[in-house]
């Protein structure tokens, strides 16, 4: 057998489209050429089961005779902001509103509807449902969550109840505290 795997890196570029449920999606390379391979279980190695469409990403990759393929992922930026606000519970005003300064909650994601639109989880140790707009997750770097998956999240109090502002996997809030 020939060794015809080549393993090169870092590559940026931007996500074209993830389909969680298909397993994989493909990357645009910032310095051009063929799309890049990104599979669900190269992604999920880094901590996160989705990476909404858009999203800013760093990637080693290898070149194999089928194509060029993501082998890690290094680091992932959320698609660019638009500045149109995420939701009207949410504060806009960045004076009396700033988001960083709400800590991130361990939290498992009880339920997450993509084709409707929202979902829900439970922040560890407390009873009530915190609601997760897909807006929210996509703004995050997401597309997607599932039953069951570890996040960290910002809550915040909207007109209807506890939301989420931001979400993000667990072990990316980890990594990036140590």
């Amino acid at each position: 057998m020939t060794q015809d795997i080549e393993t090169e890196g870092p590559v940026q570029g931007q996500v074209k489209w993830f389909d969680p449920a298909k397993g994989f999606g493909f990357v645009v390379p910032d310095g051009g050429g063929p799309d890049i391979l990104l599979h669900a279980n190269v992604l999920r190695n880094f901590g996160q089961s989705s990476v909404a469409d858009g999203s800013f990403i760093e990637l080693t990759v290898q070149r194999t005779p089928r194509g060029i393929q993501a082998v890690e992922v290094l680091s992932i930026e959320p698609p660019e902001d638009d500045g149109t606000p995420v939701l009207a519970d949410i504060p806009g005003d960045a004076d009396d509103f700033t988001l960083a300064e709400v800590p991130f909650e361990p939290a498992r994601v009880k339920w997450f509807d993509k084709v409707k639109g929202f979902g829900f989880a439970n922040v560890f140790g407390r009873s009530e449902d915190v609601f997760v707009h897909i807006e929210v997750l996509r703004r995050s770097g997401l597309a997607d969550l599932q039953p069951g998956e570890a996040v960290a999240i910002r809550v915040i109090d909207g007109n209807r109840g506890r939301m989420a502002a931001q979400v993000a996997a667990w072990d990316t809030v980890l990594r990036v505290k140590t």
